[in-house]
């Protein structure tokens, strides 16, 4: 909705004398005013031009405020509607309610009230749109074609991912940590049926086995110590939507119980309450634990093991997916360039080379974390190795940490493989064609210089 100064409001009433007095009121609030005498007119002009608010009376001739309130709202339901109405209309601005107005006011206006009416409107318009806004974002950010990845473990996660997300399954995202489950989970929601919902996020682990009931289920007044009022769980607030219960496998043995029965049941019951509220969620759940072992062991329940595992996905450690690696390392580049106002156009061979031959054993998050600190510590425009992590060149001391060669590239819009091709044939022409000079010079083995100039084609 536009700004108070520039809204378009549109009073219709069949009593002139009270539409020209609420029309000179309104205009004199900064708003844009259109008056209409009859509710058809009024739909008509709502037709035909833009429109923000509408302030209707119930009672006129041709067609009643009610039922122009709902031709509005069958055109555009997010236009707001004000009913005004007598003392002896009550009746009519609860059924005005019911059928969509977003507030109803008694005649005589109290001119006040019917300024933050307005205003109230207007923001809630407002709201409403950035939220849409938003989603859209959220919807753009988690689409399956921007999540990186082209390594055949990745593309059959995202063939999987592709199928599963517009149904109504459960699903059971397993991995180890820094894996992405969460991503998976928000991708899978955002590219649901459900998309327009709420996603509602509960980290297991992280909540006091105490608190976890009532945190998961909400609870009533007085439940327990502290409870000085009645509050919704999450569950409650995922109603319609989906909810993704990251580190399932530390569930008390308690609350597994509990949460069985809502997969069962579909329905919930609030802390110290005897009412039973249905709810209509969808199951995301992750784990990096290995739960077929722990209901072996007694540590997990079979029967919601099996529940919640109605479709299986398994995030790739990212040792298993290293030509991914340039992949992510741009793109963190890139977004951490961009947050540290830096410009960085791209990585030294040796540092690529080091990206490649460590292991992540924190995975995708390890590798993000390591590019920001490389993007914060950079005083050029090329990441070497002098900005990576120790742990990542004490793990490979076959690979030397002298300063990379000077590396004269200005163009950014350039890959980094042209970058590292550049590269290499600069330093085999310093070194004279010399191999074994030009690896040590790049600082990395010379089977790898070997296996680059192969990629490359720059080797027979």
């Amino acid at each position: 909705m536009t700004t108070s100064q520039t809204a378009k409001i549109l009073i219709v009433d069949d009593d002139p004398g009270h539409l020209a007095s609420v029309r000179m009121i309104v205009r004199s609030w900064g708003y844009a005013v259109e008056t209409a005498e009859e509710g058809d007119v009024a739909v008509d002009m709502v037709k035909s031009e833009p429109v923000d608010l509408v302030l209707t009376d119930v009672r006129m001739a041709n067609m009643s405020g009610i039922e122009a309130l709902k031709e509005i709202k069958a055109y555009n339901p997010a236009i707001p509607v004000i009913i005004m109405t007598a003392y002896s209309s009550v009746g009519s601005a609860v059924e005005a309610l019911k059928a969509g107005a977003y507030d109803y006011l008694i005649k005589p206006l109290d001119f006040e009230v019917l300024k933050l009416t307005i205003e109230r409107a207007s923001e809630h318009v407002g709201l409403k749109a950035e939220n849409r806004a938003l989603k859209a974002h959220l919807r753009e950010d988690y689409d399956m074609a921007n999540i990186i990845g082209r390594s055949p473990s990745m593309l059959k996660l995202l063939e999987m991912m592709s199928m599963i997300a517009p149904s109504e399954a459960t699903v059971l995202i397993t991995g180890e940590s820094g894996t992405g489950k969460e991503l998976i989970a928000r991708s899978l929601h955002f590219n649901s049926l459900r998309r327009d919902n709420p996603l509602v996020v509960v980290n297991c682990a992280a909540i006091t086995e105490t608190l976890l009931e009532s945190a998961l289920f909400g609870h009533e007044k007085g439940a327990f110590t502290g409870a000085d009022k009645r509050r919704e769980g999450r569950f409650k607030l995922a109603d319609r939507g989906t909810i993704f219960m990251d580190e399932i496998g530390e569930m008390p043995p308690a609350m597994q119980a509990k949460l069985l029965r809502v997969l069962q049941e579909k329905e919930i019951q609030r802390v110290g309450g005897e009412e039973t509220i249905q709810v209509d969620v969808r199951i995301i759940a992750a784990t990096n634990r290995d739960l077929e072992s722990d209901v072996a062991q007694g540590r997990f329940r079979e029967d919601l093991f099996y529940r919640l595992n109605v479709m299986p996905l398994q995030a790739p450690p990212l040792r298993e997916r290293q030509e991914d690696i340039p992949l992510l390392a741009q793109h963190f580049m890139k977004k951490f360039a961009e947050k540290n106002r830096k410009t960085v156009k791209g990585f030294v061979p040796l540092a690529m080379d080091m990206l490649l031959n460590y292991e992540w054993p924190g995975n995708v998050r390890e590798l993000e974390n390591a590019i920001e600190r490389a993007v914060i510590l950079l005083t050029g425009e090329h990441i070497t190795e002098q900005q990576l992590p120790l742990n990542i060149a004490e793990k490979y001391p076959d690979l030397t940490t002298q300063p990379a060669p000077d590396v004269k590239v200005t163009d950014g819009s350039r890959s980094l493989e042209e970058i590292e091709r550049e590269a290499i044939l600069e330093t085999l022409n310093a070194s004279g064609g010399n191999k074994a000079e030009a690896a040590r010079r790049l600082g990395i083995t010379r089977k790898t210089l070997h296996n680059k100039l192969k990629n490359y084609q720059l080797e027979a």
